[in-house]
């Protein structure tokens, strides 16, 4: 943990939801982000923090931006080398460049090295928290919890769990998955940053009886999360109502195993009716919004105005490999592009899109009250964004009108090389080396 430090910078967070509340994006120009043990302590203007506080050493990093710890709650750690696969569907895109790619997860030392790659590239993008797609295979499901743990990162993943219409070598007896998952959940859940999700990969590779297990999974595990896909494609849609004709809609599948709740994730929710949607809302369950996934797949615009006149959360995710890269800055600017075009879309500001990438995804994880913003008690989870000398962004953000066009900005123009370190709890995770 680190000792107490001033941070002076100008700094961006949104404790609110800029949806529901005029003014939550809230930005400091010349601010003060005050740390001590891995905590925030305080926020605001640097005079005030300053002088409140006289005695605590200052870090000067007014040549760069601090932004709370973006929060990705959709990325496949399996798929880190199928990105770039373009001009498929999503089954098509399953079949030909995923399944045969996770099918090599059976080896460890193989899914050792990806684990590497995965963390390493998770925590270059500035993301501090993910919500991720473990692997079919238990022990390299196992591998990707303990580079995290080795990172420090905040991940929340498990098992993959299907038991159908994927490769036979990725598929488990529901008896099978019980136990291994079980054996996981006793092995990584709560242990430092790490917990756990029940993954069902989607109701088109899951019978009934492996949606049971997931059930009596979190029964017995109350507080572990919940991820899945739903209504990604029409194809998809189209098979799984073949495949369950008992079921009104796609999303009664997983309610009726009763696996939609507070802590549960739903990812894509495009092709979603409005009846699901007002079934959702009361189950209080979240989207995971992946808007370059979405185009990459072409599998439709999300209906973000629907999901918010219904009442149901939704953040971002990058989805990959579907998506096209680990970038939550580039989903944000994604998310704007797709809800421009739309003929449902809203146009959305750089207040909504840091809340999508940050505050958002605690909501929908349950962390809200830990992080997402730089509010008193909450963790230091934070990231220092910094553009090269000669980069356009450094020479738009030195003529920026103000800090809402700084940041919007930002999220326009800066990617990984903008990235120079992340913290985590006020430990850090990253920094940028200099060739």
């Amino acid at each position: 943990m680190s000792a107490a430090v001033i941070l002076r910078a100008t700094i961006f967070h949104t404790p609110s939801n800029p949806f529901l509340e005029v003014g939550s994006l809230v930005a400091y120009e010349d601010g003060a982000l005050l740390v001590a043990d891995g905590v925030i302590q305080a926020i605001g203007d640097y005079s005030t923090v300053q002088q409140t506080h006289p005695t605590i050493a200052v870090r000067d990093l007014r040549d760069g931006i601090i932004l709370p710890g973006f929060i990705d709650i959709h990325i496949h750690y399996p798929q880190v080398r199928v990105l770039g696969g373009i001009g498929l569907s999503l089954l098509e895109w399953l079949r030909y460049n995923t399944l045969p790619e996770e099918a090599k997860f059976a080896s460890i030392a193989y899914a050792r090295a990806i684990a590497a790659e995965f963390v390493h590239s998770v925590a270059s993008h500035g993301t501090t928290t993910a919500l991720v797609f473990g692997s079919h295979f238990a022990a390299a499901t196992a591998a990707l919890f303990d580079q995290a743990s080795i990172s420090g990162l905040r991940i929340i993943s498990g098992q993959v769990l299907s038991d159908r219409h994927l490769l036979p070598e990725l598929h488990q007896t529901p008896e099978a998955a019980y136990q291994t998952s079980t054996a996981l959940i006793r092995r990584f859940h709560r242990q430092g940053r790490l917990l756990y999700a029940v993954t069902p990969r989607f109701a088109l590779s899951t019978s009934d009886e492996m949606l049971d297990v997931c059930h009596t999974l979190m029964q017995e595990n109350p507080d572990i999360r919940f991820q899945t896909h739903m209504n990604e494609s029409p194809a998809e849609v189209k098979e799984v109502a073949d495949l369950f004709p008992a079921a009104a809609d796609y999303f009664e599948v997983y309610e009726r195993h009763r696996l939609a709740g507070p802590l549960s994730v739903f990812a894509h929710s495009i092709h979603t009716t409005d009846a699901e949607l007002k079934r959702m809302a009361d189950h209080r369950c979240s989207v995971a919004y992946c808007p370059s996934s979405n185009a990459a797949l072409g599998s439709g615009f999300f209906p973000l105005g629907r999901h918010l006149s219904a009442g149901v959360r939704f953040a971002l995710g990058t989805d990959v490999g579907g998506g096209t890269g680990f970038g939550m800055l580039k989903e944000g600017l994604q998310a704007y592009l797709l809800q421009r075009l739309a003929s449902d879309g809203m146009t959305l500001n750089a207040g909504h899109l840091l809340y999508l990438s940050t505050r958002a995804g605690a909501e929908a994880l349950g962390l809200a009250d830990q992080i997402g913003d730089f509010g008193p008690g909450k963790s230091a989870d934070y990231l220092y964004l910094r553009p090269p000398t000669a980069s356009p962004l450094a020479a738009v953000m030195r003529n920026a009108q103000n800090s809402e066009r700084l940041l919007a900005s930002i999220f326009t123009l800066a990617g990984a090389e903008c990235v120079q370190e992340v913290y985590v709890q006020g430990d850090i995770v990253y920094k940028q080396e200099i060739e």
